[in-house]
């Protein structure tokens, strides 16, 4: 049963920093999202304000607000996320009293940022009081827990694709579900391996939270979850969600997963006016055929395709960039938020194992 949720992203939503909360309104199997608040969008549909279409789920000022409104739909909320991801997972102070808000109206908090808000004493005292429960999600497992590669991913014998980005919050994990929902719609089995909180939020089975962990279990962990997704599942198709971008400054994800999974093939996921990288106007993004060369040198596969995120962009002007793209690169290219995955699925079905 969906757990009823109040997502928080005052000054966030619909911003880069806000893209949790963004993964949420989309598609969660954990919550049933009620609100979101944000009170620069208050009186706004969320879907309308991401995607030009109504979602009903609405945006609101306040948590009392989201709370007032729920209860007069008689619908109880239990749970605040905390749907900011804000650069190093910190959160500000005007955001900590919100949460202390949200405590004392008798809501449980599930958080996926660095900052534990469970070691928070006045938080705990409040909770504590209240019989609630602080969930920091992004907190890594004990050590006994965790996993040293062991190269048993050479048994996995599905197809593994990795969608991967020029960029962090770009829209890999966004492309990477609609793909294992498509491929689940057209009759096939697919796991998502979630590597990050969004993905454990939105009901990702398989997750890691790739940057919490001990670099030495880092190649293991993402391992261990493939290879269990495989054992348990026996799917048709493992699809990675990527991190960061090869190349950001900040966040060069991807080359663990690379080197652990050995993917078949990766799907590479651009913004195409997106001239900086995310958080940093000194460095530019190198070009799109370059960041192709990169991946496909590191990981000895082939990026099969292009994926788009059309930040910046007209509905009209999708179709022109993806030809423009496809002709530079030699690559297909879609939009799969704008158009839904099926032309995509037209390139990856061909490659899936039936075993």
């Amino acid at each position: 049963m969906k757990i009823n949720a109040i997502v928080y992203c005052q000054g966030a939503f619909n911003t880069p920093n806000g893209k949790t909360t963004h993964g949420l309104v989309r598609f969660t199997e954990r919550y049933r999202v009620l609100s979101v608040v944000d009170s620069r969008y208050a009186g706004q549909d969320t879907g309308q304000v991401l995607d030009g279409q109504n979602n009903n789920i609405p945006v609101v000022g306040s948590i009392e607000e989201a709370i007032n409104i729920a209860l007069k739909e008689e619908i109880v909320p239990i749970c605040l996320v905390i749907g900011l991801a804000p650069d190093g997972g910190r959160l500000n102070q005007q955001a900590k009293e919100d949460v202390k808000v949200a405590l004392k109206n008798g809501l449980h908090v599930d958080s996926g940022l660095h900052d534990f808000l469970s070691q928070d004493s006045e938080m705990i005292s409040i909770a504590e009081s209240k019989g609630l429960e602080i969930r920091d999600i992004r907190k890594s497992p004990p050590i006994e827990e965790l996993h040293f590669y062991t190269a048993k991913i050479l048994d996995v014998k599905c197809l593994k694709l990795a969608v991967l980005g020029t960029d962090s919050a770009i829209g890999k994990r966004t492309t990477a579900w609609l793909i294992v929902q498509g491929l689940r719609k057209a009759g096939f089995k697919a796991e998502l391996i979630g590597t990050g909180q969004t993905a454990w939020l939105q009901g990702a089975k398989y997750s890691i939270m790739l940057d919490t962990l001990i670099n030495d279990f880092l190649t293991g962990e993402i391992e261990h979850a493939v290879y269990s997704a495989w054992e348990n599942e026996h799917p048709d198709a493992i699809i990675i969600e990527g991190q960061g971008g090869l190349l950001n400054p900040a966040y060069p994800g991807g080359y663990e997963i690379l080197a652990a999974v050995r993917p078949d093939f990766v799907i590479l996921q651009h913004a195409p006016r997106r001239q900086l990288y995310d958080g940093f106007p000194q460095y530019k993004i190198e070009p799109l055929e370059y960041q192709i060369k990169a991946v496909e040198i590191i990981s000895g596969t082939k990026v099969i395709a292009v994926t788009i995120n059309h930040e910046d962009m007209t509905r009209e002007e999708i179709p022109y960039e993806c030809l423009r793209i496809s002709a530079e690169t030699g690559k297909p290219a879609f939009d799969v938020l704008a158009d839904g995955p099926d032309r995509l699925l037209e390139v990856i079905i061909p490659h899936i194992k039936r075993l």
